[in-house]
C-alpha cells in the first residue's frame, strides 16, 4: 500500500488533489491512504513552499498547483 500525503489548507485544490490520488491509484489499481496534512508547520517541515503538495511514502513529488495527471501516475508507480 502507498501511503500518500497532501499537503495544503484544505483549498479546493487541495480537495480536487486527493480526489485525483485516488482516482489515479483506483485506475491503476494501486492501494493508497490518502491523508490530509492541513497543519502548516507541518507543511514546512515536508518543504512544500506552494500548496498543494504530494507525498509519497515519505518522499515529496509535487508542490504548487494541481499535479499533471500523467506524471502523477508516474509517481504512484514508482
Amino acid at each position: 500500500m502507498k501511503h500518500v500525503k497532501v499537503y495544503g489548507p484544505g483549498c479546493k485544490r487541495c480537495e480536487t488533489t486527493a480526489e485525483m490520488v485516488r482516482s489515479a491509484a483506483e485506475k491503476l489499481g494501486i492501494a493508497v491512504s490518502v491523508e490530509k496534512v492541513t497543519d502548516m508547520a507541518e507543511i514546512a517541515r515536508a518543504g512544500v513552499m506552494s500548496t498543494p503538495g504530494i507525498g509519497i511514502d515519505g518522499r515529496l513529488v509535487h508542490a504548487g498547483g494541481l499535479p499533471d495527471a500523467a506524471r502523477l501516475e508516474t509517481w504512484l508507480k514508482d
